[in-house]
């Protein structure tokens, strides 16, 4: 249970990572020129993975 708790705060950390650095990080793995779209998917992304995280991680409390 406890390590299951901490795998989940680390998804909801990556989740929050991708949202506050996403333009640093497309800029970084993608060599395109239409950035905006790939940041606005990956916070859209990051947006799902931390709420998901935390759900589950209520839902186990």
């Amino acid at each position: 249970m406890f390590f299951l708790r901490i795998v989940l705060l680390l998804l909801i950390l990556s989740g929050v990572t991708l949202i506050f650095d996403a333009r640093i990080l497309t800029a970084h793995w993608f060599g395109f020129g239409d950035q905006n779209e790939a940041t606005t998917g990956m916070k859209i992304l990051g947006f799902i993975i931390a709420i998901l995280g935390a759900i589950i991680l209520y839902k186990l409390m």
